[in-house]
């Protein structure tokens, strides 16, 4: 990595807030298709091409209400036009959100590697950020709509440590206040280990619906309770300490590859075809400020013949452990 394109302040309307079984932000594929179709542009019209994305949330608001003033929330749908017979059309649960997201996007060049015919390379990259800024309000974020963007910033990455080390921290403390998403599968695996020294039966999804569900427990306050004995309810805490939040993070397969045109009304018939489900892991949010590298905040994708994932280098601190 050697720059950053820096997206400040996205504010996106109706975005997608369902990812698989989980609700309240969008996938993390969300946001690394952006920055593919972005890349594709600036390929077809400039050959440069960019890499994965940090995602840093400023702000978001999922639109959904209590109906009885308490109790569930549900999400506010909305009412579509008539069908071609004038009937009700049916209803197709959509949860919508609006957020105020940052993306860092890693690029492979310099000002070096283009030039736009300025004059001067601070011209060059004032046309680059001029350019970016136009593409970026014309597509889409998890299928909502992108209204405005606070800035785009082109920032070259210094060779010498010192100086790299200055760079993360002034670009990190620009996005607050906000949080960075970072994937945690150790604490996944930890706790599913944990689960497994008193359950062997224990499976992953088990440790992972720990972090997803609201539990609450009975607590007597008798030393011999029975079924007519007074409890308090109280809420069971989450298996780990931090902002940890249940994500999508990609696909894996469940069937085998089939030949184009092997499986009927396929998407596209030229292709070879394989079924997939949802992968799912914990994720963290996490102050940029306690952030030493960007680099480890970069989702990249890895894909393996059975898995399609998103995934980024972050490291906890062994001091947090």
């Amino acid at each position: 990595m050697k720059s950053l394109i820096i997206l400040h302040h996205l504010s996106v309307k109706n975005a997608n807030a369902i990812a698989g079984l989980t609700y309240g932000f969008p996938a993390i594929s969300n946001f690394l298709g952006f920055t593919h179709a972005l890349s594709r542009t600036l390929q077809k019209d400039h050959g440069l091409v960019l890499g994965g994305c940090a995602v840093i949330c400023h702000q978001h608001a999922v639109q959904a209400y209590q109906p009885a003033g308490w109790g569930d929330y549900v999400f506010a749908l909305t009412r579509n036009p008539l069908t071609k017979e004038a009937k009700t059309a049916a209803f197709n649960e959509e949860a919508r959100m609006s957020m105020d997201v940052s993306l860092l996007i890693e690029c492979d060049f310099t000002s070096y590697d283009f030039d736009f015919d300025t004059g001067s390379t601070k011209g060059d990259i004032a046309w680059l950020e001029q350019y970016l800024t136009q593409k970026v309000l014309m597509q889409r974020l998890a299928g909502g709509t992108i209204q405005s963007i606070k800035q785009v910033q082109f920032a070259e990455i210094p060779q010498d440590i010192e100086k790299r080390d200055q760079f993360n921290r002034k670009q990190l403390l620009r996005l607050l206040p906000g949080f960075a998403l970072v994937n945690r599968p150790d604490v996944l695996q930890a706790h599913h280990q944990a689960l497994q020294a008193s359950n062997p039966d224990a499976d992953l999804i088990d440790a992972w619906l720990d972090f997803s569900a609201l539990k609450y427990q009975a607590i007597s306050t008798e030393d011999n309770p029975n079924e007519e004995s007074k409890a308090s309810w109280q809420r069971i805490p989450k298996p780990a300490s931090g902002y940890l939040v249940p994500i999508s993070m990609g696909y894996h397969a469940i069937s085998p590859l089939y030949a184009q045109g092997e499986v009927a009304s396929a998407r596209d018939a030229n292709t070879p075809f394989r079924f997939v489900e949802s992968a799912y892991s914990i994720g963290q949010w996490i102050s940029p400020h306690r952030i030493h590298e960007i680099e480890s905040l970069i989702w990249r994708y890895q894909c393996t013949d059975e898995a399609y994932l998103c995934k980024n280098l972050y490291q906890p601190a062994k001091s947090t452990q």
